[in-house]
């Protein structure tokens, strides 16, 4: 075997390896055969990452990778940002982000790693800055014309979904800090049946992201929890409505304590809490 087999041989395994670990250990997005992980990169401008893309499905896919910019409203939803509609730092984020490769080609099963790094100017005022990075499936090309039994019949379309996966890139630039409150906490009647509705307020140039979690008063152990809750810095107030079954519904009574927290893999502490009894 040449050093070059050997290496690549090498690399592929700690692809591999590194595949299974992220999908153990951190959260994972999937989107028709797609998987990726992590679900979130914040990097420094100081070392670079990677995010591990696998094929979960029976056939060869290509995919591309591009960055493109959204922002929250104060209802949580992402909103697409054309470039030419870009403020001062999205476009400095699109500009400071790199990564390789741009379009992938996966085998069944196969996991690639995509590089990632950032590259602050001196000059870079201190902040957030926050890019999306978009797995967009290529449709496999068919044949025009398919031999039929029967003669056409006018015009006929064949429609092909196409998946997608999107993920926040942020990068941050000195020394920044983030206060969150928990604000008016209640169940009530949603749309398609009982939520549990609460605002989260925000100030500060750091974004933030965890778990929320309910406990009864003297308990440690949730009655209800929800991960992956994110507030960007384009927002200072976010109102949240979380569906609940109608048993976590009935548990929402008395003296409770919610509590939002950094994720487990990012150490759990409590960002922000509040006790509240409800009727």
């Amino acid at each position: 075997m040449t050093k070059s087999f050997l290496r690549s041989l090498a690399r592929m395994s700690a692809i591999i390896a590194a595949a299974a670990s992220f999908f153990v250990t951190m959260p994972a997005q999937a989107q028709g055969d797609l998987l990726v992980a992590p679900t979130r990169v914040i990097l420094d401008g100081r070392r670079g990452t990677e995010v591990i893309l696998s094929n979960i499905g029976s056939e060869e896919a290509t995919y591309r990778i591009e960055l493109v910019l959204r922002r929250m409203a104060p209802d949580g939803s992402l909103i697409d940002v054309e470039s030419e509609e870009a403020n001062e730092k999205e476009s400095a984020a699109l500009s400071m982000i790199r990564y390789a490769p741009r379009r992938i080609t996966l085998p069944p099963g196969q996991p690639q790693a995509v590089r990632i790094s950032a590259r602050a100017g001196e000059e870079l005022p201190e902040g957030e800055y926050r890019a999306h990075m978009s797995f967009r499936a290529i449709p496999q090309a068919s044949k025009v014309t398919e031999p039929t039994a029967e003669p056409a019949q006018g015009i006929s379309f064949k429609l092909i979904p196409v998946y997608g996966i999107t993920i926040p890139i942020i990068v941050r630039h000195g020394r920044l800090e983030a206060q969150v409150a928990i604000n008016q906490p209640k169940v009530a009647q949603g749309a398609r049946g009982p939520e549990l509705q609460f605002q989260l307020s925000r100030q500060g140039e750091s974004s933030v992201y965890g778990e929320l979690r309910v406990t009864k008063r003297g308990s440690s152990e949730p009655i209800y929890s929800i991960r992956g809750l994110a507030m960007y810095p384009e927002v200072y107030h976010r109102a949240i409505a979380l569906p609940l079954t109608p048993e976590q519904a009935a548990a929402m009574t008395g003296p409770l304590k919610f509590e939002f927290r950094e994720m487990p893999e990012a150490g759990g502490d409590v960002i922000a809490s509040v006790d509240a009894v409800l009727g």
